[in-house]
């Protein structure tokens, strides 16, 4: 079992004047997750159904710090960072409980992007995924602290030998834990 170590969002009032070197994120203690479309008050969330939480976890963050990475939350573009949680060897359609009730599940790696290259004033030669996104299945308010349980898998696939063209082409599960 593993535990909230960060939660981060953009305020849906705060916006990029331009490119700027750093991700706009506030740290939050507790914030609410709305099923189907991302945490409450997110500049980011309800845009798209695959990328609607971006996670990232301690462990990984703490192993590239000596390459000159920024890890404080959300250097990375994350909004929530999960600490005993092995994010790399998650699967597509594992679902992972985050306090009492909330529910995410992985849809995808995520890539580092030009814009994180940027904040992070550095190359990513050599990483292959920076985290991964997830869906809101269930929502419920998530603090930090709280424990996250990985469930039961819902899918086998390796999200790492999906190729960007085939994620995007990835059925999307609308109706929630359980289907229709």
């Amino acid at each position: 079992m593993g535990s909230i170590y960060s939660i981060v969002y953009q305020p849906a009032d705060r916006e990029y004047g331009s490119r700027s070197e750093d991700f706009i994120r506030v740290p939050v203690q507790q914030a609410n997750l709305i099923a189907g479309h991302g945490i409450e008050g997110d500049r980011k969330a309800g845009h798209h159904p695959d990328r609607q939480v971006n996670l990232i976890s301690r462990e990984w963050l703490l192993r590239i710090q000596d390459a000159g990475y920024r890890i404080s939350p959300g250097q990375f573009g994350e909004q929530i960072t999960l600490v005993d949680i092995d994010l790399e060897q998650l699967k597509r359609g594992e679902r992972l409980q985050l306090g009492a009730t909330a529910c995410i599940e992985i849809r995808q790696a995520r890539h580092p992007c030009s814009r994180l290259q940027v904040a992070q004033q550095l190359a990513f030669d050599g990483l292959k995924a920076v985290g991964v996104m997830g869906s809101v299945v269930i929502g419920g308010t998530i603090r930090v602290g709280d424990p996250v349980i990985r469930l039961q898998s819902a899918s086998t696939e390796d999200l790492e030998s999906r190729t960007p063209e085939s994620q995007s082409r990835m059925p999307v599960d609308r109706d929630g834990p359980g289907g229709s």
